[in-house]
C-alpha cells in the first residue's frame, strides 16, 4: 500500500486545494507516482472524468498536477447545491439522490463505504495519496459520522497537517483554537501546521509562528507567502474567481449567478492580453461598455432565471443586445436565452415552466438523462475544430437551431440568432482550445496573442511547486505521510 497525507484547514477557502495541487506536482517531480483525493467536495464546478462521470474541478486540476487523467476515485462524494437547503449527491461519479441538508447525515455511513473503497484503490495503485479535507477541521458539531475531515482521517489512519490562512486575520486563534475544541483522539491525528497566504515580509510573523508551536506542541512546516500567479489556475468557487491585472481591450462581462456552474470557461479568456473579463456581482448593473455578456452554466436554470430577474439583469442583458452587444450562453446560460424552460418532472427544483429571455427562438425541456461526455466539435461559422465537454440535463429545440453554433460529428449543436449576435451552446471548455479561442476573439476584433492556455497551466503548476519548495518544508511534509 502507498503512503498518504491529509491537508485539513482551519476554515473554508484557506487555500487547501491549491496547496494540494502544488504538493502533488512537487511529489511528481521527485519521481513518485502520486494521486489526489478529496473524500467529499461541495461544488457545482465539475469535470468530466475519464470513465464518463464527474468529479470536482479542483480534483481534476490536482490530477493534472500529478500527470494523471481525472478519475472518480479522486472525489468519491460530490455535492452539487441546487437550492439553499438541498444538493444533488454524486457518488463515484454517478448521481445517487437529491437531499436536504438535514437529511444528508443519514447517508453518511453509506457514503463512508464508497469513500474508503475509492481511497484504498488509489492507495494500492500509487506511491503517495495527498488528501484534501473540506471546510474546517474544527466543526465538532458535524464530527459524528464525518466523512470529510477527522472522521475520514481516523477511519483511514492518515496523518493530518493543518493549513491556516493568515490573510483573513486571527491566524494564531485559528490554529490554537482548533486544538482547543478538538477531542484528544482527533488532536493526536494532527502532526503539524503551516501558514498560508502571507503578504509582505514573512519574518515579521516569526514570533507568532513560535507562539503557535508553543501553544499547540505541533510541528510547523513553514509560512507560504501569497502566490501571485494563483489567478492563472482555475478557481473552485465562484466567489474565488480572481480578477487578473486590469487591462484595456474587449470587455467581456459574466453574470455571477446564484447557482453558477463550470465557470472555468472564463479562465482562458481572462488570460488574453487583449481582453478584459469582469465577473459581475449580484446587484451590479451590466456596464454600458460591455462588448460581450456571457451567461454561464447553472445547476438550476429556472432558479437562476428568477435570480436574474430579481437582480434586474434580464433587462440589462436585453438592453445590451439592443445596443448592438453580443451575448453568449453556455449550457444553462444557453437554456436561459430561449423562450421558455420546462421542467415538468421537477429535475432541478419545483416542477413548472419559466419564461426565458427570448433572445433565442428555442425552448428547453428538462429530462432525466444527463449528458456527460468529452466531445470533438467544429465551429459552424468557421469550420474550425475544437474540443469541449458536455455536462447537462435538458434538450433545446426551435427555429434558431437551424443556425447551429457548432457540429459534433454531423449533429448540429447549439443555436445562433438571425442577427448573429446571440449564440448558445451546451459545450463547456471550448475556449481552452487555443485555435478556437483565437478565431472567436478575432471575430470580435481582438488581435491574435499567441497565448497557449494549456501550456500556461502547466507552467503555473510548476511555479506553484517551486513556490512551496522555497517557503515550506516540503520534504518534511512528504516524509510525514504513512
Amino acid at each position: 500500500m502507498g503512503r498518504a497525507l491529509m491537508i485539513q484547514g482551519t476554515g473554508s477557502n484557506v487555500g487547501k486545494s491549491m496547496l494540494v495541487a502544488g504538493l502533488c506536482r512537487a511529489a511528481k517531480r521527485r519521481g513518485l507516482s502520486v494521486a489526489p483525493f478529496k473524500p467529499q467536495n461541495m461544488s457545482n464546478n465539475a469535470a468530466v472524468a475519464q470513465e464518463g462521470h464527474e468529479i470536482g474541478r479542483a480534483q481534476a486540476l490536482q490530477a493534472r498536477a500529478c500527470g494523471l487523467a481525472p478519475h472518480t476515485d479522486m472525489n468519491p462524494v460530490l455535492l452539487k447545491p441546487e437550492t439553499d437547503i438541498g444538493a444533488q449527491v454524486v457518488v463515484q461519479g454517478k448521481r445517487l439522490t437529491t437531499v436536504r441538508a438535514r437529511e444528508y447525515a443519514k447517508l453518511k455511513p453509506q457514503l463512508m463505504v464508497s469513500v474508503l473503497d475509492s481511497f484504498n484503490r488509489l492507495r494500492s495503485t500509487y506511491d503517495l495519496v495527498i488528501v484534501e479535507g473540506a471546510g474546517s477541521a474544527s466543526e465538532i458539531n458535524l464530527r459524528k459520522g464525518d466523512i470529510a475531515n477527522m472522521g475520514f482521517a481516523e477511519a483511514a489512519d492518515v496523518p493530518v497537517v493543518l493549513c491556516a490562512d493568515i490573510d483573513r486575520g486571527g491566524v494564531i486563534a485559528q490554529v490554537v483554537g482548533t486544538k482547543v475544541v478538538l477531542p484528544d483522539s482527533d488532536r493526536d491525528l494532527i502532526k503539524g501546521f503551516l501558514i498560508n497566504k502571507f503578504r509582505g515580509d514573512p519574518t515579521l510573523f516569526d514570533d507568532g509562528y513560535k507562539m503557535i508551536e508553543e501553544q499547540t506542541g505541533w510541528r510547523g512546516f513553514g509560512v507560504a507567502p501569497w502566490f501571485a500567479e494563483s489567478w492563472r489556475l482555475p478557481a473552485e468557487d465562484a466567489l474565488d474567481i480572481a480578477t487578473p491585472p486590469s487591462r484595456d481591450g474587449l470587455h467581456i462581462v459574466c453574470l455571477r449567478l446564484s447557482r453558477i456552474a463550470n465557470f472555468d470557461d472564463l479562465d482562458p479568456l481572462a488570460q488574453e492580453p487583449g481582453v478584459r473579463v469582469t465577473m459581475l456581482s449580484p446587484g451590479d448593473p451590466v456596464p454600458a461598455d460591455a462588448d460581450v455578456v456571457i451567461l454561464p452554466g447553472s445547476k438550476s436554470t429556472r432558479g437562476d432565471l428568477a435570480f436574474m430577474r430579481e437582480k434586474g439583469w434580464d433587462i440589462d442583458v436585453i438592453a445590451h443586445h439592443r445596443r448592438g452587444g453580443h451575448v453568449l450562453g453556455i449550457c444553462g446560460g444557453y437554456q436561459m436565452l430561449g423562450r421558455a424552460v420546462h421542467d415538468t418532472d421537477g429535475m432541478e427544483g419545483p416542477a413548472g415552466s419559466t419564461p426565458g429571455l427570448g433572445l433565442l427562438d428555442i425552448e428547453t425541456r428538462m429530462s432525466g438523462d444527463k449528458s456527460l461526455r468529452e466531445v470533438s466539435a467544429r465551429h459552424a461559422a468557421s469550420n474550425l475544430p475544437f474540443h469541449g465537454y458536455e455536462i447537462h440535463i435538458g434538450q433545446s429545440d426551435g427555429p434558431d437551431r437551424a443556425r447551429p453554433f457548432a457540429f459534433v460529428g454531423d449533429t448540429p449543436e447549439g443555436a445562433v440568432s438571425a442577427d448573429g449576435r446571440v449564440a448558445g451552446s451546451y459545450l463547456h471548455g471550448m475556449f481552452s482550445d487555443d485555435g478556437f479561442r483565437t478565431e472567436w476573439l478575432s471575430g470580435l476584433g481582438v488581435a491574435p496573442s499567441g497565448n497557449a492556455y494549456e501550456a500556461t497551466i502547466e507552467q503555473t503548476l510548476d511555479a506553484l511547486a517551486d513556490h512551496l519548495e522555497t517557503h515550506l518544508d516540503v520534504e518534511g511534509l512528504l516524509e510525514l505521510a504513512r
